[in-house]
């Protein structure tokens, strides 16, 4: 780790990162902001200024003991400084006292450990004075430093990933073949499978990386509605309450074929009929939602220009089907686009693991959620079940090798699932 943090500010993290993670769900999230104040917003800062700093050092101490010497990759150091830099950012920021806040504006259930899960929905209709706001506004603007970043971090891992590859293929590492099933002769590192205990890693990491933005982006979307006094009907933060699953998919839908015809230079791409119920509302990210439609709707269009050409005049369509059930909404993806071999099908859930000629990540390309040409870096699947299962839903996969693949993507209408944070 880079020496300009103190040995005391690295014996805090380690005390911190074994401190429990609190998970809260969307119900916990949408009852805390039905009535928004500066008192229940100080409340929240209290919260994620609390709970932040013991997610970052979970994640700090992790990154420091990674399996295969990935720790030592220059990419990871990267990431490792800036937890730290953002675990120092919010250790350092001053408490309700120092900012001169009064006492009868604390959140007491912060202080009491032994019941974690109260410590979210703490509503107060109390008046607040001018020195609430300033503290709430201060406190989103520190947080919103943190989340830009914390922007690349997807992508500078994934550098990391890849550079440990390099590393393994320069020195003939018998770490090549762990999940291979041939010499590694002639093709790039990112398609080199992961050993099992790195694929684990970027699975907890990952999920950990949702929770985390999901928590400032909801609360510093709370702050910004409440501060400029512009709340949106049926939303709380960056939660819809009224999430409407045909508007999503459409907007999906020509998002991702958009950038198919860009990619392949196409006239027209193949069409995708959008079937079943698709107006049902109910409680989610809509952000989440897209980002996961996109990826399945780009893989398919893929699958399909690929196996027909470029040159095809007429494109089988692709079917998107909603339906809805007591417990689940879901959502299948069927394509025509030849499927996947079944010994391939374990591979699929791999990250960095892909079979585009040339998955280089381009200096500059640092977006938060990653979003990947269309012959994309092998992360897309993997990222979208990790965000289904964020709200305990689930994405799984079943290929006819020679037809197409379905896409099933379950999203859970009961709210009150927390998240799964490792």
């Amino acid at each position: 780790m880079s020496s300009r943090f103190s040995q005391a500010m690295l014996d805090q993290i380690k005390a911190f990162s074994v401190l429990p993670q609190t998970s809260v769900s969307l119900k916990q999230m949408v009852l805390f902001g039905r009535q928004p104040s500066q008192i229940t917003l100080l409340h929240g800062t209290q919260f994620v200024h609390h709970e932040l700093p013991v997610r970052l050092a979970h994640r700090v101490v992790e990154l420091e003991s990674l399996p295969y010497e990935l720790s030592k990759m220059s990419s990871i150091s990267t990431v490792k400084d800036w937890y730290t830099q953002s675990f120092q950012d919010l250790i350092e920021f001053p408490t309700p006292k120092q900012f001169g806040l009064s006492d009868k504006h604390f959140l007491p259930s912060l202080d009491n450990r032994a019941n974690p899960e109260f410590r979210y929905f703490t509503p107060d209709g109390a008046d607040s004075p001018q020195e609430v706001k300033a503290y709430n506004l201060k406190f989103s603007e520190c947080i919103e430093k943190i989340k830009r970043r914390h922007d690349p971090t997807t992508t500078t891992v994934a550098q990391g990933i890849i550079e440990l590859k390099e590393h393994w293929k320069r020195t003939n590492s018998p770490l090549l073949y762990t999940n291979a099933t041939k010499e590694p002769v002639g093709i790039t590192p990112c398609q080199l499978p992961l050993p099992t205990a790195i694929q684990s890693f970027l699975d907890n990491f990952y999920m950990s990386r949702i929770g985390i933005r999901m928590l400032i982006g909801q609360h510093t979307s709370m702050t910004k509605a409440v501060c400029n006094n512009t709340t949106q009907e049926d939303y709380v933060g960056i939660i819809c309450t009224k999430t409407n699953v045909g508007e999503i998919a459409s907007d999906a839908i020509r998002d991702a074929r958009t950038i198919c015809q860009d990619y392949y230079g196409l006239y027209d791409c193949p069409q995708i009929k959008l079937m079943g119920c698709t107006d049902i509302d109910f409680m989610y990210v809509p952000s989440h939602l897209h980002h996961m439609l996109f990826e399945l709707i780009k893989n398919s269009l893929r699958a399909i220009v690929e196996r027909y050409g470029v040159d095809c005049e007429t494109y089988p369509e692709i079917r998107l089907v909603v339906a809805e059930g007591k417990e689940d909404i879901t959502i299948k993806i069927s394509d025509e686009g030849g499927g996947i071999a079944r010994s391939g099908m374990p591979l699929i859930w791999t990250y960095l693991y892909t079979t585009a000629e040339k998955p280089l990540l381009e200096e500059g390309y640092n977006q938060g959620d990653f979003r990947a040409p269309l012959a994309g870096f092998g992360y897309g699947l993997p990222l979208s079940r990790l965000y289904a299962r964020y709200f305990g839903g689930d994405l799984r996969l079943i290929s006819m090798e020679g037809y197409g693949t379905d896409a099933y993507l379950h999203l859970s209408r009961l709210s009150d699932s927390c998240e799964p944070l490792p």
